[in-house]
């Protein structure tokens, strides 16, 4: 008896935490970073108290809630500076990036924060971006990115890819796929023709 009523309480809170950090991700993906700490308790079914024990500041529930997020943001780029072929590698960090954030439209907010300096946050998104770098670097040198893009190119790919809007996750990441395969075609330092991925309809049929 002593040990259930020593583990309860700790498991009731870790159960607390999650339900909170799932909510977050929700309200911050529909309603934007700017969305009050007081929808988040509401939608995870706690008390303001609750959270606020868990979470002093919105920073910090920021960064709890798009840690795994950034963790797989670090791993894709990685993963592409590790290609032999350079273009390739740059091409899978590209899109991989959009389908990340198709999958969560929060983190896109996350990630180009009004909170960049949230512990361990801020110095992640430094680390990714430097990182994306280089892999543009490498590309360019092997002649097939276009000479003159720059960090901020990426952003504006990410920036444009949060406004994809489909009516399911999966028809979502489609739909950034294809943006994906545009956006690096628009990045070639030379044209090419190759066929784009499959988009679902995301507009009505328009009649012949």
């Amino acid at each position: 008896m002593t040990d259930r009523l020593t583990h309860t309480p700790r498991s009731d809170a870790l159960v607390n935490r999650e339900r909170i950090l799932d909510a977050a991700r929700e309200v911050f993906a529909a309603d934007g970073l700017s969305a009050p700490m007081r929808e988040v308790a509401r939608r995870a079914g706690v008390g303001p108290a609750t959270l606020y024990r868990h979470f002093p500041t919105k920073e910090s529930l920021i960064t709890a809630a798009f840690r795994d997020q950034m963790r797989a943001c670090r791993a894709i780029v990685h993963e592409g500076l590790a290609d032999p072929d350079a273009w390739r590698g740059f091409c899978f960090v590209i899109e991989e990036l959009c389908v990340l954030h198709a999958r969560n439209g929060g983190f896109t907010a996350a990630f180009m924060s009004a909170y960049p300096d949230a512990i361990d946050f801020g110095a992640d998104r430094r680390a990714a971006l430097a990182a994306v770098a280089e892999a543009a670097r490498r590309a360019k040198a092997t002649g097939r990115l276009r000479p003159d893009f720059v960090i901020d190119d990426l952003i504006l790919v990410l920036m444009a890819n949060a406004g994809i809007d489909a009516e399911t996750p999966p028809e979502r990441v489609a739909a950034s796929r294809r943006f994906a395969a545009l956006a690096i075609q628009a990045l070639r330092a030379a044209p090419d023709a190759s066929p784009l991925p499959p988009v679902p309809r995301l507009a009505p049929a328009i009649p012949r």
